[in-house]
């Protein structure tokens, strides 16, 4: 079994899945479907896209305006580098994305995102409570995450 998340789109699925391709590796749009006569949608209109990002599947469907995406929901991406996260944050925020707290941001199409630095998860979680409430201060001062900065606030520098 194997469990993918669904991306609920007004009109913008095959765009969507096109721009999150174009900036993960290893990625690829899957299928494409279109509505068929009598349908919901416009006949010959795209329905549904499913796409690959780094190996993950998701799929993308064209439902209308009905429902918009909230910050309830959001993707996470675990970073090997300050410069993966740079580069994750600059592109998703260019073209109308914009920058939240945190490490999260939205981008161009009001999906939420949190990129986030290696060792994050080590210095919130693990070890010495006084070091993650160093690093967690240092973080609610941040838009985009700099591991370099979390470090030197988790060992008190």
């Amino acid at each position: 079994m194997q469990i993918n998340p669904s991306l609920w789109f007004d009109d913008q699925a095959e765009d969507a899945a096109k721009y999150y391709v174009s900036i993960f590796k290893n990625s690829k749009i899957l299928t494409v479907s279109r509505y068929p006569a009598g349908a919901p949608g416009p006949e010959g209109s795209v329905m549904t896209v499913d796409f690959e990002l780094n190996g993950q599947q998701f799929n993308a469907i064209n439902g209308g305006p009905q429902f918009t995406f909230t910050e309830a929901i959001s993707l996470l991406v675990n970073c090997d580098s300050q410069e993966e996260v740079d580069e994750y944050w600059d592109k998703l925020t260019s073209d109308g994305g914009q920058e939240v707290q945190c490490g999260w941001l939205k981008d161009k199409y009001g999906l939420s995102w949190q990129i986030v630095p290696p060792g994050f998860e080590e210095m919130m979680v693990a070890g010495d409570p006084e070091k993650a409430q160093r690093a967690m201060q240092a973080m609610l001062q941040m838009k985009k995450l700099d591991v370099n900065e979390l470090r030197r606030a988790y060992e008190g520098g």
